[in-house]
Parts: structure tokens; sequence; C-alpha cells
């Protein structure tokens, strides 16, 4: 298989981690590939109509894109129980809302590099961010239990998100006023998977 891969985007990062996790990374070639809202003659639109990543490539089938959908074929594929069926609803949730922070904190990175200068919409940067700011406060407030316990996609999902707020956005200081997720967090990011997608920018041409 192959996977359209970038390593600074978070969603990738989020299939990257699943593959650590369930064993599955010499299954995969990966491919890079740079992609911005304004760019549509990248690789990956030969396979993905929309020209996103990640885009993974099967040897028996259709591509398949959204990391939530290659999340779970490579969960089924490998058995690995990421989706438990007992926690199933709150798991994906939980999934949705921390792709929700990493769309919200993606969109502001595009805004200020797709965007000359004097056109940054300044008050619609702080409204994504807003969005993320909610979101951190209900994991801080509600879903202290569900990070707890066995690994699933929910626990990944919310780790590539608080990972790439550092990496993009680390000025904000996510972590005040919410010790709970910033205690998470740094025992999660300490996983050999979180360590070995730790997300950069991709080297320039020589």
């Amino acid at each position: 298989m192959q996977l359209y891969h970038s390593p600074a985007s978070p969603f990738v990062r989020k299939v990257m981690v699943t593959l650590h996790e369930t064993g599955q990374t010499a299954d995969v070639e990966i491919v890079p590939a740079k992609v911005t809202p304004m760019d549509a003659t990248n690789a990956a639109v030969s396979w993905n109509p929309l020209g996103k990543i990640p885009t993974l490539v099967r040897d028996d089938g259709p591509a398949l894109f959204d990391s939530r959908v290659i999340c779970r074929f490579l969960d089924a594929r490998a058995g690995a129980a990421l989706y438990p069926s007992n926690r199933l609803w709150e798991v994906m949730t939980l999934e949705a809302l921390s792709d929700g922070i990493m769309e919200a904190a993606v969109l502001m990175v595009y805004e200020s590099r797709c965007r000359p200068q004097e056109k940054i919409h300044d008050f619609w940067v702080e409204s994504q961010w807003a969005k993320v700011a909610r979101a951190l406060d209900v994991l801080e407030a509600r879903w202290s239990s569900l990070l707890a316990g066995p690994l699933h996609i929910g626990q990944i999902a919310t780790g590539c998100a608080l990972g790439y707020l550092d990496f993009r956005h680390g000025g904000r200081d996510w972590r005040a006023g919410r010790d709970a997720l910033a205690t998470w967090e740094k025992g999660f990011a300490a996983r050999p998977s979180m360590q070995a997608t730790f997300p950069t920018e991709r080297p320039a041409p020589a």
C-alpha cells in the first residue's frame, strides 16, 4: 500500500500513529505529498479528487481518504480493537471532536500562508481559535475518563491534535487552565508511536 504523506499534517500523523500501534508500518510505502487549498496539481489528486492527505492507495481496492476512514480500515485489517464496541459512539465522538481541533488549527495556518498579509482576516482566525478553545475546555471538563484506559482511536486523535497545537500554535499556551488535559497529553506523547511521528517541516529541495 502507499500513503500520501506530509510530516506536518496532524491527520497524516493520526494514520501514522495507528500504523505504529497496529504493527503495520512495514506494509505501507510513504509517498511525500505537498498539499495546500490553492494547489490542484499535487500527486494525491490522481487518487483522491479532493486532493487531500492522507490518502491510502490499496493493492486490492479503491484508494481510501479521510483519516477517519483510513484509521478504521487499518484497525479492521489488524484486528486491533481501536474502536471498542462497548464505547463505540463515545470514542468516535471524541475522535470527531479532536479532528475538529485539527481542522480549525490547520485553517488558521492556511489563512496566514495562502493570503497576502494585508488580506488576512484576523477575526476569522480568532473565530477558529475560539472553536479550538471551546473543544479543549470540553476535553478538560468532560472527557478525562474516556481518555484514560486501554488505547483507542479517540486517544490517538486527541494526542495528535494537541501535538499539532504545540507545533503550529505553541504561543497560545493551550495548557493554561487545563491541568488534567496537560497531564494526560504529557503521558500520551511519550508513547513510542507518538515519538516516532513527531511533526516536522518538509525539508526544502536541494
